[in-house]
């Protein structure tokens, strides 16, 4: 069990590192399909940057690059990331994250010398009304060379119709969840660009025995100002560089939890070395009388937990391959598809493996270890020798420093300005959860005890046996009734979070929008403003203003901003102004909210340089409004700033307002007309707005709860492995109960009540421990606009009901091994 408690956790480690690795190496195979050198607009970035701009390289431009020293050829590149297939039966492909990329098709060469795509099978589009997919997106959306494919963007036209002419096999393998549509040139810029003679960046291919740093400086001299000429080598690293940073997020997320499992796995080893070293305690004393060190006794138990570690390392290595299996099949639900990419396994996973389960199988049984070597050699003399377990006042006091601190800590993340609140309370819960761990022997018993009462009262004489058998050795049910309460911390804490998120969400939307509908997308990405001006136009709307998502960076403060129309903005969103006045927006002004205000230390009149879509320009602040939380848009600016910044002419979503007197069912069916043929968008009233809101909430915290489950699936094993080995550790008593008349039925019901103690032990400290944890952090979130504490009642009862079913069911093995137990052997047990 201890070792299978490593093989788990160590599971998680090497699982979690090879799905990084694995998606790390397909977003490497994405970004080094690149020309030898890309010509961009300055203002532009990687494709894995927020900031988006429509700013383009003018035809003209690129057709003169060709002539540039050292240059084979020169070729634009049209691209837009907003272009989805619709299936056959109408569903959209991808979209959960993913890009839908639509983009030109040209045979220019990457840096490597081969094309980014093939022909697997057809053609490459020619002309207007031809287009050909990847061969994955094809399949998903089950159409074939000839068909007529339906596509919706983001551009002049919401719907696209053509007739798939082939399919293409992309040149690194999968394209974790993006799909993929190309367009002959001259579409591609009439669906994207406005049909403008440009592009969105270009490559120009080195003649042979010219480098690329030598073609792009030659380049760069061609080039007027507002463009750049960067080496494919440097356009890949910038690209590769953004990924990193998310990979590292990802992976330090998967392996928080792997330490969550490794931490709670830590109580099962203490637990069963504990165990094991008092029911050897007369071996090991007569080892210390036959000459035998302390040190001798303490390595040889140590060594036990090395070879556990090893074999435990060894098995969990292997396991993490399927373990990284099941973490691709969850993250490719929030659209980080890996179908297409086969496992990486690289050495440092094998070491830090290695390194993670030896270290923590070997500090968990040190203390146990150090136990052993302190037995007397006299003890070997004695019939009935036990190692004396340690006073408990030690474990009091440090426990409650622990518990102290981690208040405080809590207090100051929860109720004071201090930055970085949410790791003030991250350390109080951690140290909360040691505190209670360290005491859990004293402020446990209340909870024996109760359970003892119903055990009198319905069990009888059973009921008592199993109750003073829980608190025989306090520590021992202590540290297995932790592990579990560890988990359930967690989980109590992420529901009461997710709960609050949930009611936060509800009532800024109630209090901030007076709006009768919202038109967005329901994948999160922008829409043709063709489709609000249609909306528009519908008989019965009074007002479709638009909202347009943008990135704004204030000195180095980058915040999420919006474009809007300030003529019928605050018609749909009642926003309060503060100061100044939204008629003042302008071409050139700013609306920050007050909490953004606050931060850079900015107020009505002052002016200051900003970027947004990568342009940088002076804006004046023309008014502070109150922060919406519903929103969650610190920074505004007019449509026309946007449009002047080269902010991509996509609208994010549109507050709709009826005519006062209109009549609802006929308005709705007319907004419902205009969006028919686009599943990307989707109408919504404020109660299924809110619904849609709240999905991300839901879906994240489905996520944390399956990878807390490993955690809660060790410390079960922590309860069968304590009642497994107890049963061994007693087994002469148990031999003299049967003997004396206790039944099977009643051995198993002693030992399953024995277990349901435990298992409600740590259950009511992890609810109580996360219900406290999870208030914490939504107080300190509460200026980020989780303010309304909601506490899930029923929800955490579950729990509670869940955890005793658990003591039942952890109960099952060692009971029926109790049951089998030959009476007169057992009884003969020394």
């Amino acid at each position: 069990m201890s070792a299978f408690a490593i093989i788990l956790g160590v599971s998680f480690v090497s699982g979690s590192l090879i799905f990084t690795d694995t998606l790390g190496k397909a977003f490497s195979g994405i970004v080094d399909t690149v020309g030898d050198v890309v010509v961009r607009p300055q203002t532009a970035r990687s494709d894995f940057d927020t900031s988006r701009t429509a700013a383009t390289v003018p035809g003209s431009l690129v057709r003169s690059l060709a002539t540039v020293p050292g240059a084979a050829r020169a070729d634009g590149n049209v691209s837009d990331p907003t272009t989805f297939v619709v299936s056959k039966s109408g569903k959209l492909i991808g979209g959960q994250g993913a890009p839908g990329l639509g983009i030109s098709y040209n045979d220019a060469p990457t840096a490597a010398g081969d094309p980014p795509a093939t022909i697997a099978q057809g053609r490459w589009p020619v002309r207007a009304g031809e287009v050909v997919l990847d061969v994955l997106t094809a399949e998903r959306a089950a159409y074939r060379v000839g068909d007529t494919v339906t596509l919706a963007t983001s551009g002049a036209d919401p719907i696209v119709r053509a007739t798939l002419v082939g399919t293409a096999q992309f040149k690194s393998g999968g394209l974790v969840g993006a799909t993929l549509a190309f367009f002959d040139t001259r579409t591609a810029q009439q669906l994207f660009l406005g049909g403008k003679d440009a592009y969105s960046d270009a490559w120009v291919t080195a003649a042979p025995g010219t480098s690329q740093t030598d073609l792009a400086k030659a380049v760069q001299a061609r080039l007027p100002r507002g463009f750049e000429a960067i080496t494919g080598e440097a356009a890949a690293k910038e690209s590769q560089n953004s990924i990193n940073k998310a990979l590292s997020f990802i992976s330090t997320f998967l392996l928080i939890f792997a330490g969550i499992a490794l931490f709670v796995g830590s109580f099962l080893i203490i637990n069963t070395f504990s165990i094991l070293v008092a029911q050897r305690s007369r071996e090991l004393a007569l080892f210390r009388a036959l000459g035998a060190t302390r040190r001798q006794v303490t390595r040889s138990v140590l060594f036990e937990a090395f070879v556990v570690g090893l074999v435990g390392s060894t098995l969990g290595l292997g396991l993490g391959f399927l373990l990284a299996l099941g973490i691709k099949a969850l993250f490719a639900t929030f659209g980080l598809d890996l179908s297409g990419s086969p496992l990486v396994f690289q050495w440092p996973t094998a070491f830090w493996s290695y390194a993670v389960g030896l270290v923590v199988t070997m500090v968990a049984a040190y203390l146990p270890a150090r136990r052993a070597g302190k037995m007397p050699p006299v003890a070997a003399m004695r019939d009935d020798v036990a190692l004396p377990e340690s006073a408990l006042r030690w474990r009091l006091l440090v426990g409650g420093v622990l518990m102290a601190g981690g208040v405080v800590s809590a207090y100051l993340g929860s109720f004071t300005t201090i930055d970085n609140s949410a790791y003030y309370v991250g350390a109080g819960v951690f140290g909360l959860l040691l505190g209670v761990a360290l005491t859990s022997p004293v402020i446990g018993r209340p909870v024996i005890a109760l359970c003892g009462v119903v055990y009198r009262r319905v069990f009888a004489a059973v009921g008592v046996m199993a109750e003073q058998n829980a608190v025989r050795n306090p520590r021992r049910t202590a540290a297995t009734a932790s592990a579990l309460m560890i988990g359930l911390t967690l989980v109590s804490m992420m529901s009461v979070f997710g709960a609050s998120a949930k009611a936060s969400v509800d009532k800024s939307i109630r209090d901030n929008f007076v709006a009768d509908y919202v038109v967005s997308n329901a994948i999160g990405q922008p829409f043709s403003t063709k489709v609000t001006s249609e909306v528009a136009a519908v008989p019965g709307v009074r007002t479709a203003t638009p909202l347009r998502s943008l990135s704004i960076t204030i000195g180095q403060d980058r915040s999420f901003g919006a474009a809007i129309d300030p003529a019928t903005f605050a018609t749909a969103v009642p926003i309060e102004i503060l100061s100044g006045s939204l008629a003042d927006l302008g071409r050139n002004g700013l609306l920050l909210d007050d909490k953004e205000a606050r931060k850079t230390h900015l107020s009505v009149g002052s002016t200051v340089q900003a970027t947004v879509a990568g342009q940088k320009s002076t804006y004046r602040v023309a008014a502070v409004y109150r922060s919406m939380e519903a929103m969650q848009v610190p920074v505004l600016i007019s449509l026309a700033a946007a449009d002047a910044a080269g902010v991509p002419e996509q609208d994010s979503m549109a507050f709709v307002l009826r005519e006062p007197g209109a009549d609802t069912k006929a308005v709705q069916a007319g907004i419902e007309k205009v969006i028919a043929d686009l599943p990307t968008v989707t109408l919504k009233d404020q109660n299924a707005f809110a619904a849609e809101q709240r999905k991300p909430i839901d879906q994240l915290l489905y996520m944390i709860y399956a990878l807390l489950g490993l955690a809660v699936v060790i410390a079960v094993l922590g309860i069968v492995n304590t009642l497994a080995l107890s049963v061994i550790e007693r087994t002469r008593e148990i031999g003299l109960l049967r003997a004396v008349g206790l039944s099977r039925r009643q051995l198993r019901t002693m030992l399953r009540l024995e277990s349901v103690a435990i298992a409600l032990l740590g259950a009511v400290l992890g609810v109580a421990l996360g219900l406290g944890a999870g208030w914490a952090l939504q107080r300190s979130l509460a200026d980020d606009g989780i303010d309304v504490l909601a506490i899930p009642g029923a929800q955490l009862a579950v729990f509670v009901v869940l955890a005793g079913l658990v003591g039942v069911l952890a109960a099952l093995w060692p009971g029926r091994r109790a049951a089998r137990l030959d009476v007169l052997k057992a009884i003969t047990t020394e």
